[in-house]
């Protein structure tokens, strides 16, 4: 009698991970904006100028992250720089000399939202640089970071990824949703198309500029809300801090009303209160 063939186990399939409440989201972000309110303060003592690189794939939720970073900080002091692309007179110039009006002064942090790397990704990859300009760049610029760093900057450098089932998916949305079309320009769809052109091209560049004084961190942005509290999280980590105590001053007694002083202030117009 033939012996019944055994069967080989399944191979163990990983549980894929539930996605955070939005309720647990707000509850975490609220401690982490605190945290950044506190580090906020330390920089404004304590004088520092710090950097933040945001890079990635497109669609991979840098937007995201830098918006919950600045909701609850001053303007003033947390600054985002998302430059449009450089206009005729920019192109003949020295190639950082763009960005370099935007680092911070004592008591500031700047947030690049997409940066030098530029040269590295989306000029390389669309042909909007040489070859020669494009290996000049990443032959440069690890001794351009060294020259900030050691100038007391602090560079965090981080590097968003994402699938390209997720990358579509997103792109799908926002294709559907017109508060999201802005999001979606030429070179948006561009960078769907040629996913393996960025690939190679990012690859490239990470291996050039990834070194020990600025290194790149990846952000797993397959999960926006996960993403945003890691990002967030790590970034507070980078920067050691101290809470400054907060001195509430006292309000003064409100002035006498002078005679000639009306109820209210006039207005000639008024927006309608349709809500």
């Amino acid at each position: 009698m033939a012996k019944k063939k055994s069967k080989k186990p399944e191979a163990a399939t990983e549980t894929p991970k539930k996605r955070m409440s939005r309720k647990a989201f707000d509850k975490r972000l609220e401690k982490l904006q605190i945290e950044l309110c506190r580090l906020q303060a330390w920089v404004v003592e304590k004088g520092l100028r710090v950097v933040v690189v945001f890079e990635g794939r497109d669609a991979a939720g840098k937007g995201g992250v830098i918006k919950r970073i600045t909701e609850r900080v001053s303007p003033r002091v947390f600054r985002v720089v998302a430059l449009p692309a450089p206009t005729e007179r920019e192109k003949t110039q020295l190639y950082v000399q763009r960005y370099m009006p935007h680092f911070p002064a004592a008591g500031e942090v700047m947030l690049f939202d997409r940066s030098w790397y530029n040269r590295a990704g989306v000029e390389h990859v669309m042909g909007f640089c040489t070859q020669t300009q494009y290996e000049r760049f990443l032959r440069i610029c690890p001794m351009f970071e060294r020259e900030l760093i050691e100038d007391g900057i602090i560079l965090i450098k981080y590097f968003f990824d994402v699938s390209r089932k997720v990358q579509e998916e997103r792109f799908i949305a926002r294709a559907r949703d017109p508060r999201k079309h802005w999001k979606l320009s030429p070179m948006d769809i561009e960078s769907w198309a040629r996913w393996w052109d960025y690939t190679k091209a990012y690859e490239a560049m990470i291996q050039a500029t990834d070194t020990d004084y600025a290194p790149w961190y990846r952000v797993a942005a397959d999960d926006k809300r996960s993403a945003r509290l890691n990002c967030i999280s790590h970034f507070l980590s980078m920067i050691p801090y101290e809470e400054i105590p907060f001195e509430l001053p006292p309000l003064p007694k409100r002035r006498k009303r002078g005679k000639d002083t009306p109820d209210r202030v006039s207005f000639s117009h008024s927006v309608p209160e349709i809500y």
